[in-house]
């Protein structure tokens, strides 16, 4: 765990991305995050697109295991997965929260334990998620752009200054989650059908 937060020390520090190769592991040190109202129209709209409705049957699917009612998803988009998967949701999007809080569906899982997260597209953006992976209990399900290197991050539409801090290789992801206590259940990359590079995963608390 001491080596991420020297990894995220030297990114504040020198104010760029600093990969790991040998970990397959790089953190950017975004300050600014673009979260507003626009922000959720945005997703809502998308939300609406063929695409959307891939995405959310795909990920469904994905966490069949998953009791709704136990899991949380964590930065909601336009809240379609949240309606559709009827499970609670987080956001730190005004706008995204108070269409939680209306639904009565808001729920903090960095303040309290949940059985269940899912971070589609979310994980990436959160600056240090120690605490909110601390407290699951079972399952992480995730979202998220795989690199093979440094340059393939630098040349990737993903490569968002504004929002993503966290980059990984495949392998990196899966030592990134073992740091906390998570091994891998299931990787599949059916997103790419229609986004570059999205690969999505199943991990499960470890019993070790």
């Amino acid at each position: 765990m001491k080596i991420l937060k020297d990894l995220q020390k030297a990114a504040f520090d020198l104010g760029e991305l600093v990969w790991l190769p040998e970990l397959g592991i790089g953190f950017y040190p975004v300050k600014d995050q673009p979260y507003d109202e626009s922000y959720f129209e945005k997703y809502l709209q998308m939300d609406k697109t063929k695409a959307g409705d891939y995405l959310t049957n795909y990920r469904i699917s994905f966490c069949r295991d998953a009791e709704p009612k136990n899991t949380i998803d964590v930065g909601i988009g336009g809240g379609r997965f949240v309606r559709e998967f009827d499970c609670y949701g987080y956001d730190i999007n005004p706008a995204a929260v108070e269409w939680l809080e209306s639904h009565k569906l808001f729920i903090d899982p960095f303040k309290c334990y949940a059985e269940n997260l899912t971070f589609w597209d979310s994980l990436e953006h959160i600056h240090d998620p120690s605490n909110i992976l601390s407290n699951c209990k079972d399952s992480v399900f995730v979202s998220m752009p795989i690199y093979d290197d440094a340059e393939h991050i630098k040349r990737s539409k993903h490569f968002r200054k504004n929002e993503h801090c966290w980059y990984f290789t495949h392998n990196g992801l899966i030592l990134f989650m073992c740091y906390f206590g998570f091994e891998l259940v299931r990787h599949g990359t059916g997103e790419q059908i229609y986004r570059e590079d999205i690969h999505t995963y199943h991990f499960r608390r470890s019993n070790g």
